[in-house]
């Protein structure tokens, strides 16, 4: 038999060409069933805590040392596990058994009392919590780039546009501010979603945890604390080191399910996917739109994407410089937006306490959105630290429009002198459409400042129609440095102190591809 070669088989691009090793490692089958099993193992060291005081403990602590001993999962555990699952039709019993195989002493005592969502549903939300702090990290990490880029450039005037027509001046740095600012707004969700996504908990079959509630001979108490020592040993993210048993399990019986989901089914609401794949979405829109105003200043030759040595823009077209990366970002992120409707669905169809229509669907909108928006991360920040500004092309169509968007100031400076407005707006009216029918149709310069130094009407202000005096761009930015300048020192800043350290040690999706 010929063994087959990876290039004979399918590989996902996000994988492949897009998402970053760590973002792949996270929902990786490895990652899956290595978090299983820490809660497998956590499960059966809070059995063993509320039962060693019996005759006869659930699990016993030779039990629990043989599953810590044998707790990584080896490519000959996948291997194992397969081989059941190719049997037994079913992945989580498959990898008890795989697990049981190399634990034969805590074989009976694995999976004791849960259902298979005890154990799927907690990892999945670890995965996800996992997986939102890399986004995170990106997320950040993408807008100090864009802050950066903001700060080289906050005094340098530019174009503004509402409708895509010109509209008052603004600065390159100010917009690339308001880029920076629109991604850390959808951010800062995600430090509230982070907390706000608590475990399923240990729950059975149903939600009502009737199989612990027998295991435990009818005792409640019993069973909450239970559930309340596997969530101190299997939650880092709620509970620090600092936090004692005995503080959660008081906490505990207080409030009863604290740290957790208060009540589910066999599942943790679904919504909750459907929440989670709409904030990816939402910094999918934001990516989208800086890319695609990256792409259309691209097409005016005010700002390129960075573009390498022996990069080719085209197999035909020698000359181009496509905005390649920000196409991807664009490509991408629409991707990301369109899976989240999956979610939607899958929460909208659960029927009563369950239905397995959500697994098939999960295994792939979960983690491609993940690894999609991951890709595209890493692409802006790519774009953002090595942007290139055309600050003579940014000029020259500034100051190709700027005699247009200064006559309401040259009309006031008119008045000031004496004259009359009305007479004066009329006067403008008509050289402005002049000038703009032999730029349009004659395809000539903007003469619209020689026209007023030859109208009488204008001679008053005939002295300020010069690039030092009404027609400085600098004149029509209104606040553009101070607010790039003030959003820096308090947003960008802060964010650089404060993710310092991750930020040095994090990883990128940049294949070259």
């Amino acid at each position: 038999m010929t063994t087959q070669s990876p290039n004979d088989t399918y590989t996902s691009p996000l994988a492949a060409r897009n998402a970053s090793p760590e973002m792949c490692r996270i929902w990786s089958p490895r990652h899956k069933f290595q978090t299983w099993r820490r809660i497998w193992l956590a499960v059966a060291e809070a059995q063993h805590e509320v039962t060693k005081d019996w005759d006869k403990p659930l699990v016993s602590m030779e039990q629990i040392e043989e599953l810590r001993a044998n707790l990584d999962v080896t490519d000959e555990d996948l291997k194992l596990a397969a081989k059941y699952e190719a049997e037994l039709r079913h992945d989580v019993m498959a990898h008890v058994h795989a697990w049981g195989d190399r634990c034969p002493k805590a074989r009976p005592i694995i999976h004791l009392g849960m259902t298979s969502q005890d154990v799927v549903c907690n990892a999945d939300l670890l995965v996800i919590r996992d997986a939102l702090w890399l986004i995170r990290l990106k997320s950040v990490q993408a807008t100090i780039a864009l802050g950066n880029e903001a700060g080289n450039h906050a005094q340098k005037p530019c174009l503004g546009f509402t409708h895509y027509q010109t509209a008052q001046p603004v600065t390159v740095g100010r917009r690339l501010a308001q880029h920076s600012n629109d991604l850390e707004r959808i951010n800062g969700l995600f430090v509230e979603r982070e907390h706000a996504i608590f475990l399923r908990g240990l729950r059975g079959a149903t939600g009502t945890q009737a199989s612990f509630l027998a295991l435990f001979n009818d005792d409640h108490d019993l069973v909450a604390e239970f559930e309340a020592r596997f969530f101190a040993r299997v939650d880092p993210l709620q509970f620090s080191s600092s936090y004692s048993v005995d503080e959660l399990l008081d906490e505990y019986r207080e409030q009863q399910s604290i740290h957790a989901n208060h009540l589910t089914t066999q599942t943790y609401p679904r919504v909750l996917d459907a929440v989670v794949l709409a904030d990816l979405a939402s910094i999918a829109s934001v990516l989208h739109k800086i890319a695609t105003d990256i792409r259309l200043l691209s097409n005016r030759k005010e700002i390129d994407e960075p573009f390498g040595k022996n990069q080719i823009g085209s197999s035909a077209m020698p000359y181009k410089r496509n905005p390649m990366k920000c196409e991807r970002i664009c490509g991408l992120t629409r991707f990301v937006m369109n899976l989240v409707g999956n979610a939607y669905d899958t929460a909208a169809t659960q029927w009563l306490e369950r239905t397995l229509d959500d697994s098939s669907n999960r295994r792939l909108s979960l983690p491609e959105a993940f690894l999609a928006l991951d890709g595209a991360l890493d692409l802006m920040h790519q774009v953002a630290s090595g942007l290139v500004v055309n600050e003579a092309m940014v000029r020259k169509n500034l100051m190709a429009e700027l005699p247009f968007l200064a006559t309401e100031n040259i009309m006031m400076e008119a008045v000031k002198a004496g004259g009359d407005r009305q007479d004066l707006h009329e006067k403008i009216r008509v050289h402005a459409q002049e000038a703009g029918y032999r730029v349009k149709q004659e395809g000539l310069e903007n003469d619209l400042i020689d026209r007023l130094r030859a109208d009488p009407a204008f001679e008053s202000v005939h002295h300020l129609l010069t690039e030092d005096q009404l027609l400085d761009p600098m004149k029509y930015v209104g606040r553009s440095v101070e607010q790039t300048e003030r959003f820096l020192k308090e947003v960008v800043e802060p964010l650089r102190e404060r993710y310092g350290d991750e930020l040095d040690n994090l990883g990128s999706s940049d294949r070259g591809v």
